[in-house]
């Protein structure tokens, strides 16, 4: 969490364990923060106003006002493009605060909404919704009391026990079957989300999922638009763009953190994807 404090420059004085709440909005005075990112918790995202284009788990989607994005841990989630006037209410959970309920625990290892990512509920339950986020933006910035979390926890079970009330309603939803496809995008997914920053050869991880380089880029740029090689240098750029505005590390060490030889090796890289170099990016 402190992480998405300097990620968002958040004021660290509203701080409250487990628990973070964004409200951003794309407006000329006040333009919204685009940041491709990883999360170790569980995101919310609930779509106010307007509409956005998203990468999430490798598959973009177009996500419109009542649409809720329920991210679990560790998905990679990008924003494409925002609609003018687009407002967004993102809700961070750690994994500490997860587990404090089973249902919690239940978002966290369901492939269907890692599949399915992007719900709405019924329209009598939109203004619940809402007054709903309403009363837990509230309780976020109460001030702090002994029993403010927990009050918090409860407030945000009500609010995913709606959602999962949703996925369970879904065509399948009891009988969901991971396709050969889905298996070997979160296989290679769980693959670089471990080793992006210590291996960059494709050969590396067709050989850990026992297919062959040419095989594993093809069957990923025709399923998601990216080859294998692409994949490992987005998700190594996400790990250093996050150590440069996330971490007081020297740009050094970001370079040493990411396996790479020489600083100077990881600069190009890093300008060459982004277009500025860390430094500059840093201080943007």
């Amino acid at each position: 969490m402190d992480n998405v404090y300097k990620l968002y420059n958040l004021d660290p004085a509203e701080k409250t364990e487990g628990i973070v709440i964004l409200s951003q909005q794309n407006a000329p005075n006040r333009k919204y923060t685009s940041h491709s990112r990883l999360f170790d918790g569980l995101l919310l995202g609930f779509m106010i106003k307007g509409s956005m284009k998203s990468q999430i788990h490798f598959l973009e989607y177009e996500i419109n006002a009542g649409d809720i994005a329920v991210l679990q841990p560790q998905l990679m989630i990008e924003t494409k493009s925002l609609s003018e006037h687009a407002e967004i209410i993102t809700i961070g959970l750690s994994l500490d605060f997860i587990t404090e309920f089973p249902i919690l625990r239940e978002f966290v290892m369901n492939d269907q909404i890692r599949w399915e990512p992007i719900v709405r509920l019924q329209p009598n339950e939109i203004k619940l919704q809402h007054d709903l986020l309403t009363l837990i933006q509230n309780f976020y910035h109460k001030k702090a009391s002994p029993n403010k979390i927990q009050m918090l926890r409860h407030l945000v079970l009500v609010l995913i026990s709606m959602i999962s009330e949703v996925y369970s309603n879904l065509p399948h939803s009891k009988s969901l079957i991971k396709s050969r496809t889905h298996e070997i995008i979160d296989d290679f997914y769980l693959l670089i989300s471990k080793y992006a920053n210590q291996h960059r050869s494709v050969a590396f991880y067709a050989e850990k999922l026992h297919l062959t380089p040419q095989y594993l880029s093809s069957f990923l740029k025709q399923k998601t638009g990216k080859s294998a090689l692409q994949w490992i240098d987005h998700l190594t750029i996400i790990h250093a763009k996050t150590l440069l505005k996330s971490s007081s590390l020297s740009i050094k060490e970001i370079s040493n953190e990411l396996h790479f030889q020489e600083t100077s090796v990881f600069c190009r890289y890093f300008k060459r994807a982004v277009g500025i170099s860390p430094k500059n990016y840093r201080n943007e």
